[in-house]
C-alpha cells in the first residue's frame, strides 16, 4: 500500500491511498483484491488518526469512470478532511 498528498488537493488534507497491485477500476476487482481494499480503508483510517482529523469526520472516497470523474485508471482511495466538507454532492 503507498499513500501520498494529492498534488492538487480538494480539502486542507487529501490523501490517495493506492494498492501496490494495479486494479484499473472497481469492476476489475476479484476476490484476490478483497484484502487489499479493506487494508485501504484501514490504512486512511489511521492516517485521518495521524492528521487529527478523526474525530471531526472525514469522506473516503473511489471514483469509477467517466460520470465519476476517474482520471487515472488504477483503483485508490481519497481520505479528506480537515474542514467542513458539506454535502456529498451538488446537483443542478
Amino acid at each position: 500500500m503507498t499513500a501520498f498528498r494529492d498534488v492538487q488537493p480538494q480539502a486542507p488534507t487529501h490523501i490517495l491511498v493506492v494498492p501496490n497491485k494495479p486494479v484499473p477500476t472497481i469492476a476489475d476487482v476479484t476476490d484476490a483484491d478483497e484484502p487489499a481494499l479493506g487494508r485501504m480503508i484501514r490504512v486512511a483510517a489511521r492516517l485521518a488518526e495521524e492528521a487529527g482529523i478523526d474525530e471531526a469526520g472525514y469522506r473516503l472516497i473511489l471514483n469509477w469512470r467517466a460520470h465519476a470523474g476517474q482520471e487515472v485508471f488504477h483503483v485508490h482511495l481519497h481520505l479528506l478532511g480537515g474542514c467542513l466538507l458539506g454535502r456529498m454532492l451538488s446537483l443542478p
